[in-house]
């Protein structure tokens, strides 16, 4: 019996959820033809093909892709411990990776929405391309400013031997903030240890019915906007009290009115959150704020 048959036949005595079993059968046979390619590759050039996702200028990276494994047991066995969300879809970690460059330690993890069911909507193509960019364009952007931040703490009388006992780490990664039946929420964030002035947070909401990205129309409806000010501004005396802080007015360039780009996410309970970043709205001490919205 030839490797791949076995592996089929082992795969076939291992129970799968069902609502999983024709995506799995999809990938095992993807999986069973890169096999066979990685074989004919091993014999051509007497090593695996392994491969590469670059980060620009600052690449030269280890990529770990979990969903492409290359036996077809520890696919099936593996696939029953993955999150499903409402069946539909579910968000695996596409690439990950560290890497030092000079005294930069970079950590990227790259996430990937994965629909069980056809998407025939494209959207999680696009999701994922504009996520690969987000993730790249920080990591890379952030290495410059930490140049440009170790150039200017020369400049100004810093030592070498200074800046090598400082420790400078450029983070990207994402946290899954709700998922049930009908709403799927995450958040892509990038982080340099050395400022607290740079960072990098996007949002992402699915409604999971349409498979299409939620706005806070379709969840809030046509008055979204008074309903999402009118909330806001009832909550700000209390989070200025709990926080200790003053909110900005729109005279000072603090808060006056939502819009199609104000930043939100789905809580378990199907209310959205507002979100504004840190200076935003308020002083640097009161950090990123959050209004949960009632519908």
């Amino acid at each position: 019996m030839s490797r791949l048959e076995d592996a089929k036949k082992r795969y076939d005595e291992i129970p799968v959820p069902e609502e999983l079993g024709v995506r799995i059968q999809n990938l095992i046979e993807q999986s069973e033809k890169r096999e066979e390619k990685n074989m004919r590759d091993t014999r051509r050039k007497g090593k695996h093909s392994f491969y590469k996702w670059g980060l620009g200028t600052a690449a030269a990276v280890l990529v770990v892709f979990t969903g492409a494994l290359n036996g077809s047991t520890a696919f099936a066995e593996e696939a029953q411990q993955l999150p499903v969300i409402g069946s539909i879809a579910r968000i695996l970690t596409v690439s990950s990776y560290t890497k030092e460059q000079g005294r930069e330690k970079i950590s990227v993890e790259v996430p990937g929405i994965e629909f069980i069911t056809e998407n025939n909507s494209g959207l999680s193509q696009r999701v994922n391309e504009e996520i690969q960019n987000i993730c790249s364009e920080y990591a890379q952007e952030a290495v410059n400013r930490a140049e440009e931040y170790k150039q200017a703490f020369l400049d100004t009388g810093g030592t070498e031997e200074e800046w090598e006992k400082r420790e400078i780490q450029i983070k990207v990664w994402y946290e899954i903030l709700s998922q049930n039946s009908n709403y799927l929420s995450f958040v892509v964030r990038g982080s340099e240890s050395w400022t607290s002035a740079y960072s990098e947070e996007r949002y992402y909401n699915i409604d999971l019915n349409t498979q299409e990205l939620l706005t806070l129309k379709d969840v809030l409806g046509e008055n979204y906007i008074q309903k999402a000010n009118e909330s806001i501004k009832s909550q700000m005396d209390e989070k200025s009290r709990e926080l200790g802080i003053e909110f900005w007015g729109p005279e000072e360039g603090g808060f006056e009115t939502i819009s199609d780009d104000t930043r939100f996410y789905m809580k378990e309970n199907g209310n959205p959150v507002v979100v504004f970043e840190k200076y935003e709205i308020a002083p640097g001490a009161a950090g990123a704020v959050e209004f949960e919205i009632t519908p």
